[in-house]
């Protein structure tokens, strides 16, 4: 199941000011491109047992008439994930994709609801998400569904991707 898309627009992060709470953001209109985050073999959903122990993941499916149109992976409780901050109550939405022709049918905010009552379950009382000002639709996305903009972080990729680190928190 592809997990790319085409940017069109990014955001641009505005320091804060007396203006705004927090940082501010702006849509900025891009040269259109195609992002897949599955481009490097080391991220991709096979790597994962071989980078992490998922045994504490939980791992999700939507289904359609027997066909599989999208997944959700939630980690929890994993020494060695850095988005966990090595604690037992913050899970973190690892990953979340659905198949480009069921986009907005409702599986997404399906599976995002699955992994917040899973993590619910597992005693935590923030699921962490991380995305890039280069992935709108994820951003507003997940604002929809409840979740704050808590951390910009400029300097988390290498400067060639040219994004920037956006981490959303749902309170649970």
């Amino acid at each position: 199941m592809p997990i790319s898309f085409d940017v069109e627009s990014v955001f641009r992060v505005l320091p804060p000011s007396s203006e705004t709470v927090g940082h501010g953001l702006t849509i900025e209109t891009v040269t259109p491109y195609l992002k897949d985050y599955d481009a490097f073999a080391e991220e991709r959903p096979t790597a994962w047992p071989f980078r992490f122990d998922v045994s504490n993941w939980g791992f999700f499916a939507a289904f359609e008439n027997g066909r599989r149109i999208g997944g959700a992976v939630v980690a929890w409780n994993t020494p060695g994930v850095e988005m966990l901050e090595g604690r037992h109550d913050l899970a973190c939405l690892w990953d979340i994709r659905v198949q480009p022709d069921r986009l907005g049918a409702g599986a997404g905010t399906m599976l995002f609801e699955h992994a917040a009552g899973w993590s619910r379950g597992k005693g935590c009382k923030q699921l962490k998400i991380e995305t890039q000002n280069v992935n709108v639709p994820a951003c507003r996305f997940y604002e929809k569904r409840g979740c704050t903009l808590r951390e910009v972080n400029p300097n988390a990729y290498p400067p060639e991707l040219n994004e920037i680190q956006l981490l959303w928190y749902l309170e649970l």
